[in-house]
């Protein structure tokens, strides 16, 4: 009866035994263990863009632990709730950040602890703030969203100036476009036309040119030479202008005018007969009289000059 006591003691021990080897096994396969200090802490997201459990959990770059449970919040507010499992005692501040990122090109997420720089610790069973890094594939749907708004846009003006362009040129616009390149072409035509000519009057008046170019350089230089006659010239009609600033030219030009005026007065005065003189001009009756006295009185000196002695009598005591 005890040997069959023993028997099945053994049995339970062996049975308890494997039972604990199994849940190590399938707590050592999720990454879990019984005989190292862990911490349990919360983090609350929007979207966890294809985290899933058993994704690690890594604090600069190792890993430090896994999400162990993803569900969504029992308040039916639609976030998920992701408990994330760390092994060992590693303290790291309690505002650091619970950060989805993407662990390799493939796409396989993990869960970095973004340490902050808070002074108290983070406890077991504290929630973290989160963050959702961009993936690769998004971060360029980033930088191509406003090239290609930015595109559309072109592609839209270009339409624009195309319905526009169809429209300005009609078929009388067209012609008249083709009228003025061909006006355009005759007017290039006459500009070379007349460039020839203008190379050939200058190469068939070139010893002109040269010569009025020497004289030219001939009248510089004999500038050049009398250069101090000029400037004595110059000093000359400064000496002149000088004098002729100090001479008093106006008060003797307005003597002259008053001279002027007076003769011309006094020709006034004898035009209109006045006084002896204007008598004498004037009256013609007068001037027969002094014209005949005269003729008279020559008369008598050449008749005196002939008879002395008809008007001179001598007589002797």
């Amino acid at each position: 009866m005890a040997i069959k006591y023993q028997r099945e003691i053994k049995i339970g021990i062996v049975f308890i035994i494997a039972t604990l080897v199994l849940i190590w096994g399938l707590m050592y396969l999720k990454g879990l263990e019984l005989l190292t200090s862990s911490r349990m802490f919360y983090a609350v997201y929007d979207n966890v863009d294809g985290l899933v459990v058993s994704n690690p959990v890594t604090l600069n770059g190792l890993q430090v632990g896994q999400v162990n449970v993803l569900q969504f919040d029992p308040h039916h507010n639609g976030k998920i709730i992701c408990e994330l499992y760390i092994k060992g005692d590693y303290p790291f501040p309690k505002n650091s950040i619970a950060r989805i990122r993407s662990s390799s090109l493939l796409g396989s997420k993990e869960v970095a602890i973004i340490l902050g720089n808070a002074t108290s610790i983070a406890k077991s069973g504290d929630t973290l703030q989160t963050e959702i890094e961009a993936s690769l594939s998004s971060e360029v749907n980033k930088q191509l969203l406003p090239l290609k708004r930015k595109a559309e846009n072109l592609i839209s003006s270009i339409d624009s100036v195309v319905i526009i362009v169809q429209q300005v040129l009609n078929r009388n616009t067209r012609e008249s476009l083709v009228q003025a390149i061909d006006h355009v072409k005759d007017a290039l035509s006459n500009i070379a036309h007349a460039t020839y000519e203008f190379d050939t009057l200058v190469s068939t008046q070139r010893k002109n040119i040269a010569g009025i170019i020497g004289n030219v350089e001939s009248i510089s230089k004999n500038l050049k030479q009398n250069n101090e006659k000029i400037a004595h010239i110059i000093n000359n009609l400064s000496d002149i202008s000088d004098s002729l600033s100090k001479a008093r030219i106006p008060s003797t030009i307005m003597q002259v005018n008053l001279a002027v005026k007076s003769l011309n007065t006094t020709l006034e005065k004898i035009n209109k007969g006045d006084g002896s003189l204007g008598l004498l001009v004037n009256d013609q009756k007068l001037y027969i009289d002094l014209e005949n006295a005269a003729r008279n009185l020559n008369l008598l000196i050449e008749d005196l000059k002939a008879n002395p002695k008809k008007y001179l009598k001598v007589s002797v005591f």
